[in-house]
């Protein structure tokens, strides 16, 4: 007999598939194979048209991907599969911890090959197709193989600690979750770039010549101790460009993409570094590594208050309650409030973007990143003219033309 937390459970489920579906159409709407003016000068009419037919497939094959992981959890929950799926994991092991992490694993696992198709589809035929993909078969595989892996040790290690914590202490387990948690997205956020990235790419320092000359010259006038500037080797999986900072402290680094080097001249490139030291000297990264934090601590809270409630366990089709049970329900229950919180913080992610661009333009030169944004947007087919509301929910930069008008302001 479903409870009521089950039919919610279904009604959020099938709502937040109507709204990105709403999401998606909204955005369609923008779409014109015709250059509209003020795009003039970024792209020519061949390479706009190339990115909108990319908008276009990429949104017909979300659509088709979404339509099946919302029948395929929708089935989970109609056919009782999650009460199957923890009955397995009690054949298996009979302590409450190990029940959790094989019963998990069994679910990531499942759904990972179930989805790996559509990766493959992803990655070798629309990626391929537009010039983008670079993976080799053997990076896929391998790729495949080190996530389970990180999965299996850095997702199960925290569940097994925020269980542990759950059976010693019962109410008060999310303050001392809260802790570990915050602990380990300092410790990720000083050494992810020593310790993650290199599983799956080669970062090489950048070599002494014209670039990191520049580079460091604008580093000394900014005022930025900047002595950790690396290359990862991007170009092994796509064509595509970035550049990110990373760490804190001394472990602080920013990390190029060799593909925007080979796009980009130099005093482009010193720009775009101008815009991420823009970031570390208005304390984004403190900042947002901060409000993550309590995000975190609101969230674990507020499962605190319903982890014991055999309503989310029955939901799923079983009447013995169980933590990892509870988690699932409420995951999908607590998505309304998440979707919230994420409407806040890419607003604010937004901002932070602006003051970024404005530190690039007083320190270094706002012409020269305006030159940068729109090179890595021909380069990366990136959608010009989003819909607004589209933006609201997604974007955690401004667009383009946002960014453009904003620099250009005295």
């Amino acid at each position: 007999m479903y409870n009521i937390v089950f039919y919610i459970i279904v009604g959020i489920l099938i709502f937040n598939f109507i709204l990105e579906r709403f999401l998606d159409w909204l955005n369609a709407q923008k779409w014109t194979n015709i250059l509209p003016k003020e795009l003039e000068g970024i792209y020519d009419a061949g390479q706009y048209k190339k990115s909108q037919d990319y908008k276009k497939v990429n949104d017909r094959f979300s659509l088709i991907t979404s339509s099946f992981n919302l029948i395929l959890i929708l089935l989970m929950f109609f056919l009782g599969g999650f009460s199957v799926v923890d009955g397995l994991a009690k054949d298996f092991v009979s302590n409450t911890i190990l029940i959790a992490l094989v019963f998990f694993g069994i679910l990531m696992l499942a759904s990972d090959v179930i989805n790996t198709p559509f990766s493959i589809y992803d990655t070798f035929v629309i990626e391929e197709k537009f010039g983008f993909n670079k993976t080799t078969v053997k990076t896929f595989i391998f790729d495949k193989i080190k996530g389970w892996l990180l999965g299996a040790v850095i997702g199960g290690g925290l569940l097994a600690l925020i269980i542990w914590f759950y059976q010693l202490t019962t109410s008060l387990f999310w303050i001392y979750a809260w802790i570990a948690v915050a602990v380990f997205s300092i410790f990720m956020n000083m050494f992810y770039s020593n310790l993650i990235v290199p599983l799956f790419n080669k970062q090489t320092p950048l070599e002494p010549g014209e670039l990191r000359d520049a580079i460091e010259k604008f580093s000394a006038n900014a005022g930025f101790k900047l002595d950790n500037i690396f290359v990862i080797d991007g170009s092994k999986r796509s064509t595509k460009s970035n550049a990110y900072f990373t760490g804190l402290g001394s472990k602080k680094r920013i990390v190029l993409y060799d593909t925007l080097i080979k796009d980009l001249f130099t005093d482009e490139l010193v720009a775009v570094l101008a815009h991420e030291i823009g970031h570390y000297k208005k304390k984004h990264n403190i900042s947002n590594l901060i409000l993550g934090i309590i995000q975190t601590g609101l969230t674990l809270f507020i499962f605190s208050l319903f982890v014991d409630n055999p309503a989310l366990s029955r939901a799923l089709g079983t009447n013995e309650p169980g933590f990892h049970l509870g988690l699932v329900a409420f995951g999908i229950l607590y998505s309304p409030i998440s979707l919230v919180i994420g409407l806040l913080m890419n607003i604010f992610s937004r901002k932070n973007e602006y003051e970024a661009d404005r530190f690039a333009k007083e320190h270094f030169d706002g012409e020269q990143l305006i030159s940068a944004l729109k090179k890595l947007s021909v380069k990366n087919l990136s959608n010009l003219t989003p819909h607004p509301v589209y933006v609201f929910f997604h974007y955690s930069h401004p667009t383009l033309l946002q960014r453009i008008h904003a620099l250009k302001m005295k």
